[in-house]
């Protein structure tokens, strides 16, 4: 994705190895060992069913903790940004964002941050509407 221009239609990132074969594999082994159990009952095929369905919340609690500490360290990066480009009293509602619209302000470039900052506030703007709202992306390469 690095060769194309990021934009908000394509920034959602895939990650082939988890989405394609990981998670496809691990539903697969849910219904396969479902269907065993199914035709021969028995404690050994309940155990493998609850071993089959404890993998995939794993799969997706794994994925899930990555994206939140990717946030957390996303907050921290435009919390110093933000407090670097906007001026008073812009900079004192730093604050009033929230956590998901300082995660969508990151696309946005340095020039309309503080524009997007106030309609931000003052519309309650979703992180989606944010990123739908960016004229000059400033493409986030390394998500996870």
């Amino acid at each position: 994705m690095a060769n194309q221009t990021q934009s908000f239609s394509n920034h959602a990132k895939f990650d082939p190895p988890f989405h394609f074969f990981v998670l496809p594999v691990l539903l697969i082994n849910i219904f396969v060992v479902g269907y065993l159990l199914f035709r021969h009952p028995g404690t050994g095929g309940a155990w493998l069913l609850l071993v089959s369905l404890s993998l995939m919340v794993l799969a997706g609690r794994v994925r899930s903790w990555a994206t939140h500490l990717q946030d957390r360290l996303i907050r921290m990066e435009e919390r110093l940004r933000l407090a670097a480009i906007l001026q008073e009293p812009l900079r004192a509602r730093i604050v009033e964002l929230s956590d998901s619209q300082i995660v969508g302000l990151r696309f946005a470039s340095d020039a309309e941050l503080p524009a997007l900052v106030q309609r931000a506030l003052d519309e309650k703007l979703s992180r989606s509407d944010i990123k739908k709202a960016i004229t000059d992306w400033r493409p986030d390469y390394s998500r996870v």
